[in-house]
């Protein structure tokens, strides 16, 4: 049971990574793709644009050193909620955009609905490691 605590816990954590570096690389180009659900006011966007990335790197690189992975974990599922919200918004009224997931390249493939499938599959990894840092936390 520990190694696939373990294997769930370095999976999430690589996901998380690899879907900061673009983020990291093109803030202003991820600034556009927020922009694009129309859900914050422009003024947040800027800062969200910057500050989301650097969050998805810590929660990645503490789930895989396995520091903090509770807390690391909690933050996941709450960005997972948030990214399956917002991208259920943007489906529900009809915007044709990319999620901007793991890419900020604007014409990259791939539609909101598969991004949600992706994110409830995230989102469930998320609420296990979880579950199972909470578990090793109290165990101690």
């Amino acid at each position: 049971m520990k190694h696939i605590r373990l294997l769930l816990r370095v999976t999430l954590g690589l996901v998380f990574l690899a879907a900061c570096w673009d983020k990291l690389l093109h803030p202003e180009a991820f600034g556009r793709i927020i922009l694009n659900y129309r859900i914050l006011p422009g003024a947040l966007v800027a800062p969200l644009a910057v500050l989301l990335p650097w969050l998805e790197l810590l929660c990645g690189l503490t789930l895989i050193v396995g520091a903090l992975s509770s807390g690391a974990a909690l933050l996941c599922v709450l960005f997972m909620a948030t990214f399956l919200t917002a991208e259920a918004s943007a489906l529900w009224r009809g915007l044709d955009i990319v999620c901007g997931c793991f890419s900020t390249d604007p014409s990259a493939s791939g539609s909101l609905s598969l991004a949600m499938l992706r994110d409830s599959g995230l989102l469930l990894l998320s609420l296990a490691v979880l579950s199972f840092s909470q578990k090793r936390q109290r165990a101690e």
